[in-house]
Order: structure tokens, then C-alpha cells, then sequence
């Protein structure tokens, strides 16, 4: 069983950043991959970015490519997100999540341990 518990969630202006980070705990996590979803009020649950086990590959939705960055730190058992460029419509709660397996995947179905949220609120 993974716990994840996500923090650096704001409220921002927009054109500002935010620095999420998502903490695991209950066994290392080096061997699985993870990911970032996001859901915004009376929306689907979206794809964000994609990291695989060792962080040599990541894979971003077209909605944040180029403007926010995916990381890992194995050795901390932690996960983060960089949002620079912030938009009102990123607006939404950030999920991180652990995937069982090795290959990328963009549907919430395919991972397997979640955290509760923390929420990214833009101001325009």
C-alpha cells in the first residue's frame, strides 16, 4: 500500500508559478511510475504529466507542455510539478498518482494509489 500526500498548492496570480510536491510513504516507490492529474469544478479528472521509475522519461498534456516541469527525487520518495505561466483555466485540484507499471498512461484508471489533492487557484 502507497500513501501520497500532495502540498504547494496557492492561489496565484496568473503568469505566476507554483512548485507542487507529493510525498510517498508506506513502501519506496523507485520502482513504479507516477503522474499528475488535475480536476477542475464539474470536470473530468485530466492527465497532466507522466513520469516513468527512473525520470529519464516524462510526458506532458498539451495543456501544460512547455510551461511546467515533471521530477522525481527516488531517494526522498517524492514527486513534484513545476506550473510556470499559470493560467486561469489551471485552475483545479492536483492529484498525484502511482502507476504499477512501467509504461506511460494517461487515464486515471491506470494508476493505482492517489492523494487527496491540493488545490492551484488563478486569479486573472
Amino acid at each position: 500500500q502507497v500513501q501520497l500526500v500532495e502540498s504547494g498548492g496557492g492561489l496565484v496570480q496568473a503568469g505566476g508559478s507554483l512548485r507542487l510536491s507529493c510525498k510517498a510513504s508506506g513502501r519506496t516507490v523507485t520502482d513504479y511510475s507516477m503522474g499528475w492529474f488535475r480536476q477542475a469544478p464539474g470536470k473530468e479528472r485530466e492527465f497532466v504529466a507522466f513520469i516513468n521509475w527512473s525520470g529519464m522519461s516524462t510526458y506532458y498534456a498539451n495543456s501544460v507542455k512547455g510551461r511546467s516541469t515533471i521530477s522525481r527525487d527516488n531517494a526522498k520518495n517524492t514527486l513534484s510539478l513545476q506550473l510556470n505561466s499559470l493560467k486561469p483555466e489551471d485552475t483545479a485540484v492536483y492529484y498525484c498518482a502511482v502507476r504499477r507499471a512501467l509504461t506511460a498512461a494517461t487515464s486515471p484508471s491506470s494508476y493505482d494509489f492517489w492523494g487527496q489533492g491540493t488545490q492551484v487557484t488563478v486569479s486573472s
